[in-house]
């Protein structure tokens, strides 16, 4: 692994080696919002010993059925189709059927735990309630900016899609604390369950759609 060490971005280990994705994820390490700390700290903070997370990426790297996509290294038009036709699509999808099922829990569950299952809903409402106009915002007007070539110029529109990538973050984090970091109860229905399991698969997609727009789409685009 040339140039990383425990000195590295959480960031940039991700980009450059896009096999670490899941080992953060399954350490709870954010590469997304929190990209920019230095692997040491990030480490530090969950428990985890820098050596042993970076021997698991090589590892993984050696072992992998199949080469994992370098999206530094790709056409930033390529890039974004890939986001649009798999995270776009997948939310757009995938956030009415998690609000549904959020309502049925709460509605049959609810007594169990009133301030729970009703926080959880208004939290979960509200990260849907920024995502649909963050994912129109840049449908309609930042990547048609990058895609003809104006990217230099999308300062301001990726200023406010940072911010909202931070505050779809902290969403996120308290989802994760009201779900007991998505641990299925044992009384817990089919319903119950699945939400959870949903929500977990929803935080693994977003924290890599972001990384792929904070670390490498925004970057380039404005040429830094």
């Amino acid at each position: 692994m040339t140039g990383i060490d425990k000195s590295t971005t959480v960031a940039e280990l991700v980009t450059s080696h896009p096999a670490a994705m899941k080992i953060l994820q399954r350490h709870a390490i954010d590469f997304c919002c929190g990209g920019a700390e230095p692997l040491s700290h990030a480490c530090a903070e969950h428990g985890v010993n820098a050596d042993t997370l970076l021997a698991e990426v090589l590892k993984q790297e050696s072992t992998g059925q199949a080469p994992i996509e370098r999206w530094d290294q790709k056409p930033l038009t390529e890039l974004i189709d890939h986001i649009l036709d798999v995270y776009h699509v997948e939310l757009k999808e995938e956030l009415p059927r998690l609000e549904a099922m959020a309502r049925k829990v709460l509605e049959v569950h609810g007594p169990k735990d009133p301030k729970m299952f009703s926080e959880l809903l208004s939290t979960f409402l509200a990260l849907k309630g920024d995502l649909d106009p963050h994912m129109m915002k840049e449908e309609q007007i930042l990547f048609p900016m990058i895609r003809s070539g104006a990217g230099a110029m999308a300062a301001p529109p990726i200023r406010v899609m940072r911010s909202e990538h931070d505050t779809a973050g902290a969403l996120l984090r308290r989802v994760r604390e009201l779900t007991h970091d998505f641990v299925v109860p044992v009384e817990a229905c089919a319903t119950w369950r699945g939400l959870w399991q949903g929500l977990e698969r929803l935080e693994q997609s977003l924290h890599e759609h972001i990384h792929l727009e904070n670390n490498i789409l925004f970057p380039r685009a404005l040429g830094e």
